[in-house]
Protein backbone atom coordinates (compact mmCIF):
# COMPACT_ATOMS: atom_id res chain seq x y z
CA UNK A 1 0.00 0.00 0.00
CA UNK A 2 1.01 3.60 -0.91
CA UNK A 3 1.52 6.42 1.38
CA UNK A 4 -1.61 8.38 0.27
CA UNK A 5 -3.78 5.11 1.11
CA UNK A 6 -2.47 4.30 4.19
CA UNK A 7 -2.46 8.22 5.66
CA UNK A 8 -6.44 8.22 4.37
CA UNK A 9 -7.44 5.03 5.99
CA UNK A 10 -5.82 6.12 9.17
CA UNK A 11 -7.71 9.55 8.94
CA UNK A 12 -11.04 7.70 8.61
CA UNK A 13 -10.01 5.54 11.59
CA UNK A 14 -9.80 8.76 13.59
CA UNK A 15 -13.17 10.14 12.50
CA UNK A 16 -14.95 7.08 13.46
CA UNK A 17 -12.91 6.55 16.86
CA UNK A 18 -13.91 10.12 17.68
CA UNK A 19 -17.83 9.90 16.44
CA UNK A 20 -18.12 6.63 18.65
CA UNK A 21 -16.31 7.92 21.88
CA UNK A 22 -18.65 7.99 24.61
CA UNK A 23 -19.94 11.01 26.49
CA UNK A 24 -19.04 11.16 30.28
CA UNK A 25 -19.16 14.51 31.40
CA UNK A 26 -20.02 18.08 30.83
CA UNK A 27 -17.50 19.89 28.92
CA UNK A 28 -16.78 23.33 28.45
CA UNK A 29 -15.62 26.65 29.34
CA UNK A 30 -15.81 28.78 32.14
CA UNK A 31 -14.34 32.03 33.26
CA UNK A 32 -12.81 31.57 36.81
CA UNK A 33 -11.27 35.15 37.69
CA UNK A 34 -10.07 38.56 35.63
CA UNK A 35 -8.16 41.33 36.41
CA UNK A 36 -7.49 44.43 34.81
CA UNK A 37 -4.16 46.19 35.71
CA UNK A 38 -2.67 49.30 34.81
CA UNK A 39 0.96 49.39 34.08
CA UNK A 40 2.41 52.65 33.45
CA UNK A 41 0.35 53.92 30.61
CA UNK A 42 -1.26 50.25 29.64
CA UNK A 43 -3.85 48.06 30.68
CA UNK A 44 -2.64 44.35 31.36
CA UNK A 45 -5.13 41.26 31.21
CA UNK A 46 -4.68 38.38 33.77
CA UNK A 47 -7.28 35.51 33.55
CA UNK A 48 -8.15 32.41 34.56
CA UNK A 49 -10.00 29.73 32.19
CA UNK A 50 -11.40 26.72 33.64
CA UNK A 51 -11.15 24.17 30.41
CA UNK A 52 -12.88 20.40 30.27
CA UNK A 53 -13.09 18.76 27.01
CA UNK A 54 -15.05 15.86 26.18
CA UNK A 55 -13.19 12.13 26.03
CA UNK A 56 -13.68 12.32 21.90
CA UNK A 57 -11.92 15.88 22.18
CA UNK A 58 -9.13 14.42 24.43
CA UNK A 59 -8.95 11.43 22.27
CA UNK A 60 -8.54 13.53 19.00
CA UNK A 61 -5.73 15.77 20.84
CA UNK A 62 -3.52 12.26 22.11
CA UNK A 63 -3.49 11.16 18.36
CA UNK A 64 -2.95 13.94 16.50
CA UNK A 65 -5.16 17.01 15.78
CA UNK A 66 -4.34 20.15 17.02
CA UNK A 67 -6.56 22.26 18.97
CA UNK A 68 -6.66 26.10 18.43
CA UNK A 69 -8.73 28.47 21.38
CA UNK A 70 -9.66 31.93 20.59
CA UNK A 71 -9.07 34.41 23.65
CA UNK A 72 -11.32 37.60 22.38
CA UNK A 73 -11.10 40.68 24.89
CA UNK A 74 -13.48 43.92 23.80
CA UNK A 75 -13.73 47.02 25.91
CA UNK A 76 -16.82 49.38 24.53
CA UNK A 77 -18.78 52.29 25.85
CA UNK A 78 -22.13 52.83 25.23
CA UNK A 79 -23.60 55.83 23.08
CA UNK A 80 -27.29 56.42 22.65
CA UNK A 81 -27.05 58.40 19.49
CA UNK A 82 -24.74 56.14 17.37
CA UNK A 83 -23.25 52.93 18.18
CA UNK A 84 -21.00 51.55 20.81
CA UNK A 85 -17.43 52.96 20.82
CA UNK A 86 -15.27 49.84 20.85
CA UNK A 87 -11.38 51.13 21.94
CA UNK A 88 -10.35 48.26 21.91
CA UNK A 89 -11.23 44.96 20.41
CA UNK A 90 -8.66 41.86 20.32
CA UNK A 91 -8.10 38.13 20.11
CA UNK A 92 -5.42 35.73 20.84
CA UNK A 93 -4.83 32.61 20.03
CA UNK A 94 -3.74 29.64 22.20
CA UNK A 95 -2.01 26.05 20.50
CA UNK A 96 -2.40 22.71 21.86
CA UNK A 97 -1.15 19.86 20.57
CA UNK A 98 0.34 16.56 21.35
CA UNK A 99 3.99 15.33 20.67
CA UNK A 100 4.12 11.72 20.85
CA UNK A 101 7.93 11.18 21.01
CA UNK A 102 8.01 12.53 23.72
CA UNK A 103 4.85 11.69 25.43
CA UNK A 104 4.00 15.21 26.37
CA UNK A 105 1.34 18.32 25.17
CA UNK A 106 2.86 21.39 24.02
CA UNK A 107 1.17 24.96 24.56
CA UNK A 108 2.20 27.49 21.94
CA UNK A 109 0.44 31.28 22.27
CA UNK A 110 2.17 34.30 21.14
CA UNK A 111 5.88 33.22 21.05
CA UNK A 112 5.17 31.62 24.75
CA UNK A 113 6.05 27.65 24.86
CA UNK A 114 4.98 25.19 27.73
CA UNK A 115 5.25 21.74 27.57
CA UNK A 116 3.24 19.32 30.15
CA UNK A 117 3.02 15.49 31.34
CA UNK A 118 -0.59 15.42 31.33
CA UNK A 119 -3.98 17.05 29.58
CA UNK A 120 -4.96 18.41 32.97
CA UNK A 121 -2.30 20.38 33.00
CA UNK A 122 -1.82 21.82 29.14
CA UNK A 123 -5.83 22.49 29.49
CA UNK A 124 -4.36 24.78 33.24
CA UNK A 125 -1.89 26.30 30.75
CA UNK A 126 -4.37 27.04 28.13
CA UNK A 127 -6.53 28.32 30.45
CA UNK A 128 -3.93 30.87 31.89
CA UNK A 129 -3.17 34.29 30.58
CA UNK A 130 -1.42 36.77 31.95
CA UNK A 131 -0.02 40.21 31.32
CA UNK A 132 -1.84 40.61 28.18
CA UNK A 133 -1.57 44.06 26.58
CA UNK A 134 -5.38 45.17 25.97
CA UNK A 135 -5.83 48.82 26.42
CA UNK A 136 -3.50 51.92 25.95
CA UNK A 137 -4.48 54.77 28.14
CA UNK A 138 -4.59 57.25 25.51
CA UNK A 139 -7.63 55.19 23.81
CA UNK A 140 -9.81 56.12 27.10
CA UNK A 141 -11.49 58.62 28.84
CA UNK A 142 -11.23 58.58 32.63
CA UNK A 143 -14.32 60.61 33.24
CA UNK A 144 -16.93 57.55 31.27
CA UNK A 145 -17.61 54.34 32.00
CA UNK A 146 -16.72 51.22 29.61
CA UNK A 147 -18.00 47.76 29.52
CA UNK A 148 -15.07 45.24 29.10
CA UNK A 149 -16.18 41.49 27.66
CA UNK A 150 -14.53 38.71 27.53
CA UNK A 151 -14.43 34.58 26.35
CA UNK A 152 -12.80 31.54 24.85
CA UNK A 153 -13.69 29.47 22.23
CA UNK A 154 -12.24 26.37 20.62
CA UNK A 155 -11.72 27.66 17.14
CA UNK A 156 -13.45 24.98 14.83
CA UNK A 157 -11.82 26.62 11.79
CA UNK A 158 -8.44 25.32 12.31
CA UNK A 159 -9.61 21.71 12.50
CA UNK A 160 -8.56 19.42 9.48
CA UNK A 161 -11.86 19.62 7.31
CA UNK A 162 -13.38 16.37 8.44
CA UNK A 163 -13.63 17.44 11.85
CA UNK A 164 -14.90 20.08 10.63
CA UNK A 165 -18.21 18.52 9.45
CA UNK A 166 -18.06 16.35 12.85
CA UNK A 167 -17.98 19.57 14.57
CA UNK A 168 -21.24 20.84 12.69
CA UNK A 169 -22.76 17.25 13.70
CA UNK A 170 -21.28 17.27 17.54
CA UNK A 171 -22.08 19.52 20.18
CA UNK A 172 -19.29 17.87 21.91
CA UNK A 173 -16.74 19.73 19.99
CA UNK A 174 -18.60 23.67 20.16
CA UNK A 175 -16.40 24.14 23.54
CA UNK A 176 -17.07 27.93 24.09
CA UNK A 177 -17.07 30.28 27.54
CA UNK A 178 -20.20 32.75 27.16
CA UNK A 179 -19.20 36.41 27.45
CA UNK A 180 -18.25 37.71 30.59
CA UNK A 181 -19.37 41.38 30.93
CA UNK A 182 -18.02 43.41 33.64
CA UNK A 183 -17.80 47.39 34.06
CA UNK A 184 -14.33 48.62 33.55
CA UNK A 185 -13.22 51.54 35.74
CA UNK A 186 -10.35 53.57 34.25
CA UNK A 187 -9.54 54.96 38.00
CA UNK A 188 -9.94 52.21 39.97
CA UNK A 189 -9.75 48.48 40.96
CA UNK A 190 -10.94 46.12 38.01
CA UNK A 191 -11.49 42.65 39.24
CA UNK A 192 -14.07 39.57 38.50
CA UNK A 193 -13.56 36.38 40.51
CA UNK A 194 -16.44 33.73 39.94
Amino acid sequence: MNRRIKGLIFLCLMVVGVFTAPISWAEGIQVKSVELERIDNEWLLNAAFQIELSPGLEDAVQKGVVLYFQTEFELSRSRWYWFDEKPAILQRQTRLSYQPLTKQFRIASEGFTFSAQTISEALQAVGSIGGWHVIENGLIDPSKSYTASLRMTLDLSKLPKPFQVNALNNRDWNVSSDWLRFPFAPNGQNIVKR
